[in-house]
């Protein structure tokens, strides 16, 4: 059963990044070992979508497209796009090659801990009980990840699982200023998602420009091809989330924990597609569901 002001559609909208970013890293990790570089994936991941979200609002909307917007709603959206679009995903490729697909996938999903701690901290919110559990057991979920023996088959050391926590804390802030966009302004979620990874993109090219260029671009091209894969899958799954966030039963404490769920879809698909480049193993598949289920208490 849903629960008060929570209706199928939100649930449904919320599922579909799930399993999208479940599939993700699949081509992330492939395009990673083609010889990619994390900045190269970020751009070419925000250049597609943002190219296709301009299109398809040039042709639903026309000049009637952000007529509402205004200046605070423009400033949320570039944040949360600079945020999450540009430093999250870089920390996200990154921890993708170091550490996994799986290993990645799974920690990404403690972004509840993070946007809970910025309630605690700046908005002065209580921290219950149940709260305290899901804390406790979702670092039990990282403390097995870092004896599972598993992700990359090239091994990693505990200080590379620092990209995919930096990544979660990035995704955390930004999905609480998409939440509030969303909830303050009557743009349409795909001209929310828009403005967000346009600002994402522009943040990115302007980094890759100053970190060398086109040398950080000169990348082989099969990279590319895997990368714009991604990329097509996080259009269909950043605008379900908008659309979900903007839903009036979409509250954060509902939509986040079932986008977490994302590292279980990760898992089965990793442990069919790179089995040559990384290995799924008990200790991983019992650390992403401590996770998730330390998640799920935490937004209780």
């Amino acid at each position: 059963m849903t629960g008060a002001g929570t209706t199928p559609a939100v649930l449904a909208l919320a599922l579909v990044p799930a399993v999208l970013w479940g599939f993700t890293p699949i081509f992330d990790k492939r395009g990673m070992a083609a010889g990619g570089g994390s900045v190269q994936a970020s751009l070419v991941v925000a250049l597609v979508d943002s190219t296709i979200y301009w299109l398809v609002i040039a042709a639903l909307y026309g000049r009637a497209a952000f007529s509402a917007l205004t200046l605070e709603t423009a400033a949320v959206f570039a944040f949360a796009g600079v945020v999450g679009t540009a430093v999250g995903r870089i920390a996200i490729f990154v921890g993708v090659d170091r550490v996994g697909a799986s290993l990645n996938s799974a920690i990404l999903s403690t972004r509840p801990l993070f946007a809970t701690l910025i309630a605690l901290v700046w908005l002065d919110e209580p921290l219950g009980p149940v709260t305290g559990v899901g804390i406790v057991v979702l670092v039990a979920g990282l403390a097995l990840l870092t004896v599972s023996r598993g992700g990359d088959l090239t091994g990693w050391a505990p200080r590379d699982l620092l990209w995919p926590i930096a990544a979660a804390a990035t995704f955390a802030v930004a999905n609480v200023a998409r939440r509030y966009g969303m909830l303050e302004s009557p743009l349409s979620a795909l001209e929310a998602v828009a403005l967000n990874e346009t600002a994402g993109l522009v943040a990115l090219a302007a980094y890759a420009v100053a970190v060398g260029g086109r040398d950080a671009l000169e990348r082989p091209r099969e990279s590319y091809r895997y990368f714009a894969g991604s990329g097509l899958l996080t259009t269909v799954a950043m605008l379900s989330l908008m659309a979900a966030l903007g839903l009036e039963g979409g509250r954060i404490a509902l939509v986040d924990p079932l986008v977490a769920t994302a590292p279980f879809f990760t898992l089965l698909f990793a442990a069919v597609l790179l089995r040559d480049v990384e290995r799924v193993t008990r200790g991983v598949v019992a650390g992403a569901a401590l996770i998730v289920a330390g998640a799920v208490l935490i937004t209780l």
